[in-house]
């Protein structure tokens, strides 16, 4: 399967070490930016490993609002 734009730009940023995990979506806006502001808080929760809207999991939910990726 082919990944999204910004779980590539997350993952890249994760690798070269501008973005910390755990992160919460202000961390990945400071750290990929460039995409919609909505972006950031709605991409890591509904993409969260156990996600009921059966999306693909690419994070797991550490606490409220705080993910790192699977």
């Amino acid at each position: 399967m082919r990944e999204g734009k910004l779980i590539r730009t997350i993952r890249a940023a994760v690798r070269e070490g501008r973005l910390q995990e755990p992160f919460r979506p202000r961390d990945v806006k400071a750290a990929c930016p460039g995409f919609a502001d909505n972006t950031y808080g709605t991409f890591l929760p509904k993409h969260r490993r156990g996600n009921p809207g059966g999306n693909s999991e690419l994070f797991e939910r550490i606490a409220r609002g705080l993910y790192r990726l699977i």
